[in-house]
């Protein structure tokens, strides 16, 4: 019998090295996305299953030449890789914009139309890491929720475009994972911050003070990223892929509220967590 294979986009840490060692450690031969050198050896550290793969799902040439490492049959694909940019809305640049799609979205479906032919072959399968963001938006993260909304009604569509040819697509939707940007969230914020015009930095001070204080609550319940490759692992061998798996009871937690509360009601519900102002209010307005 021979050994399944597997491309993991964004291998480098966090989620995506999580699943490309369990994958390996389950006897697959993992190709795993990397930007580093030093991420590169780290990966090949963990196991003889694992190839280390220069790529940055937002450079051309770095897709063009999975042709000369990937084998012929490709039985999954997992795009992991991902960014998140953060703050207000309103003070978010046209660049932070396409970072985020060309990061989330555009590389993600770049990635997936290189090796479609190899997962033809191979009736193979797609796994999106999406997020509990890609169901229910929440403030200060406007943009990251844009895209993962966006790569879950792609992910929607490949499900059904792909189903002549044997590929199945599924999504998986992480809530909190204990990853290095949570770790790094209150230098983040404060950037974010500082980074500000005046203007603004003084209209969302309220908000930014609440973002501090609802990151260090909900922070303490952070699953491990094992948790999602577990989950993956599921979805990769499972008879049929589901089309959406979410991880963590948070994440089950704030999709039931989503389902089972009036949009204002969950409007309220962010706007007390992060303390913006509530209806009936008087505007700030600066002098």
């Amino acid at each position: 019998m021979s050994t399944s294979t597997a491309l993991v986009t964004g291998a480098g840490r966090g989620i995506g090295r999580a699943v490309a060692v369990r994958l390996a450690h389950s006897g697959w031969r993992v190709y795993g996305g990397v930007r580093t050198d030093v991420a590169a050896e780290q990966l090949a550290a963990e196991s003889d299953l694992i190839t280390p793969v220069e790529l940055d799902v937002t450079v051309p040439e770095h897709l063009t030449a999975l042709d000369r490492v990937l084998p012929e049959r490709l039985d999954a694909l997992v795009n992991n890789a991902g960014v998140a940019v953060g703050g207000p809305v309103e003070t978010l640049s046209r660049a932070d914009m396409r970072t985020q799609f060309e990061v989330n979205l555009i590389g993600p479906l770049a990635v997936t139309r290189a090796v479609l032919p190899r997962l033809r072959r191979a009736r193979g399968r797609v796994v999106f890491i999406s997020s509990i963001n890609g169901r229910v938006s929440f403030p200060f993260t406007g943009i990251y929720n844009a895209s993962k909304y966006a790569t879950e009604a792609v992910a929607d569509c490949l499900r059904v475009e792909l189903r002549p040819f044997g590929v199945q697509v599924g999504l998986v939707e992480p809530g909190v994972i204990d990853t290095d940007p949570w770790h790094e969230m209150d230098e983040l914020i404060d950037g974010l911050e500082a980074g500000l015009e005046p203007e603004h930095r003084e209209l969302y001070a309220p908000q930014f003070a609440g973002e501090r204080r609802l990151i260090g609550r909900i922070r303490t319940n952070a699953k491990p990223p094992e948790r999602v490759a577990a989950a993956v692992e599921r979805q990769l061998t499972r008879r049929r892929v589901r089309p959406r798996t979410l991880v963590g009871a948070d994440a089950r937690l704030v999709l039931g509220m989503k389902v089972l509360l009036p949009a204002r009601g969950l409007d309220a519900v962010w706007a007390r967590s992060t303390s913006a102002p509530v209806r009936g209010a008087r505007p700030r307005v600066l002098s």
